[in-house]
């Protein structure tokens, strides 16, 4: 406590520290009665916790299955399982707040406690929907993420951030709250469209380009097997994605983003708006591949970047099979998006740039009219429409 002389004026200071933990476990056949990794999560001071499930439509056109399949291994372990809830997948669940009323009606209906769980199965739309509503349900109910897609299981899930959309604003309404645990079953990828698999690599070339030099060669090197989606090279890399964003989150000094620097959103300022202006007909990880080509030839035209780098990263996003230019970008206007991100960020832009593989900087101005000509330059390379 400090009091001054005169005793008009006390000022108290608060200060203390919580340790955040959480298992992420990468497996294949997670519902099989004898895959224990769910089982053993599901342990606390209440008799027979709830399980609240919601479950993605995206994921059950794949997996019919999964219903009866949760549901026999609930039984196979004696657990609290309620009737799931559908949710619409895609960018779409996030756009009101539908799928929010639906979790806290069944909050209330079924009396769901902090004690209890909230499983959700999909991708990483419907994780981040829902994860809000756990979050702000009761203050908090434990949540069980089991990502469905190449991107929520190396990215999306792995994180401590949950949102939905407001005014047109992406992930306007979010907490900062990490799961209970994350279950990644690699089987759910094989059903997912090629689009799908392709998408979620972006964010494992954008951790690679911001952290580690040897990542980004490893996926350059195994472009080929990638583009294939052949099960090892995809496993390694939603692995060491994963392990890249964890450790950033962890190491670096600001987990919940009180700062305005954001290197993990490398590529995501422009990516953003293109979702919206594409009507969300691009697929988050396509546009972020997109931002990704941006800002790297942004980095080059001012001189951070060499000419064998930039290279290197388009020859990697287009041999993945990524279309690096849509109509959507001769609708974006860059000064403007520039503008609304720095609005987002609190008043102060700050925006990573490359000085070379696997080396990031944050800087706090950008050259608008060389960001336009940057994003001209798409429309200039092989391929683009």
């Amino acid at each position: 406590m400090i009091q001054d002389n005169n005793n008009t004026h006390t000022t108290l200071k608060q200060q203390f520290s919580v340790p955040f933990e959480y298992p992420l476990h990468y497996t294949r056949g997670s519902l099989a009665p004898e895959n224990l990794r769910l089982a053993n999560l599901i342990v606390n001071h209440a008799d027979h916790p709830v399980i609240l499930p919601v479950l993605d439509d995206g994921l059950l056109k794949g997996q019919p299955r999964l219903p009866e399949q949760l549901k026999h291994y609930a039984a196979a372990h004696s657990l609290n399982l309620l009737p799931p809830l559908i949710a619409t997948g895609g960018e779409a669940c996030k756009q009101n707040t539908e799928l929010l009323e639906r979790i806290y009606d069944a909050v209330v209906e079924h009396r769901i406690d902090r004690h209890a769980y909230i499983l959700v199965a999909g991708g990483g739309a419907v994780i981040d929907a829902v994860g809000y509503a756990a979050a702000t349900a009761h203050r908090g109910i434990r949540l069980i993420r089991m990502p469905s897609t190449v991107l929520a299981q190396n990215d999306a899930a792995v994180g401590v951030k949950n949102a939905i959309n407001y005014a047109e604003r992406k992930n306007f309404l979010g907490t900062f709250v990490p799961p209970y645990a994350v279950i990644s079953d690699f089987d759910w990828l094989d059903s997912l469209e090629a689009r799908d698999k392709r998408a979620g690599i972006a964010e494992a070339i954008k951790v690679a380009l911001i952290k580690s030099p040897e990542f980004f060669q490893w996926l350059y090197e195994q472009r080929q097997a990638l583009a294939r989606f052949e099960h090892r090279a995809v496993e390694t890399m939603i692995i060491e994605g994963a392990r890249w964003h964890l450790d950033h989150i962890a190491h670096q000094g600001d987990p919940f983003e009180m700062g305005s620097a954001r290197p993990l959103d490398f590529g995501h300022w422009s990516a953003h708006k293109l979702e919206a202006l594409s009507q969300h007909s691009l697929r988050h990880g396509e546009a972020v591949a997109i931002g990704i080509a941006m800002d790297s030839i942004y980095s080059h035209k001012a001189g951070r970047l060499s000419d064998a780098a930039l290279a290197q990263i388009l020859t990697l996003l287009t041999d993945l099979g990524f279309s690096l230019h849509h109509p959507a970008l001769d609708r974006l206007n860059v000064h403007q998006a520039l503008d609304e991100f720095r609005e987002h960020l609190g008043g102060r832009l700050c925006i990573t740039l490359l000085n070379g593989l696997g080396d990031a900087e944050e800087v706090t101005s950008i050259d608008a009219d060389l960001m336009d000509a940057s994003k001209q330059s798409l429309s200039q390379l092989p391929g683009a429409a």
